[in-house]
């Protein structure tokens, strides 16, 4: 077997043409590229954040 001619592509073309029809194409595309995107940024969200916290100490025998 060869690889394949203009024609096979063709042919795999208007099938998938007819099946998703010329509006859903870019529709799927654009969810594709959605889904990209949130991956990518979940995957920033888990790296570990550097965090400064300040405590308050409390000291009981001032208040009285």
């Amino acid at each position: 077997m060869g690889s394949f001619s203009i024609w096979h592509w063709l042919i795999v073309l208007a099938i998938v043409l007819l099946m998703f029809g010329r509006g859903k194409i870019p529709e799927l595309m654009g969810d594709v590229a959605k889904g990209i995107k949130s991956f990518k940024k979940g995957m920033s969200d888990d790296e570990p954040t550097v965090e400064t916290t300040k405590t308050v100490d409390h000291k009981a025998d001032e208040l009285k």
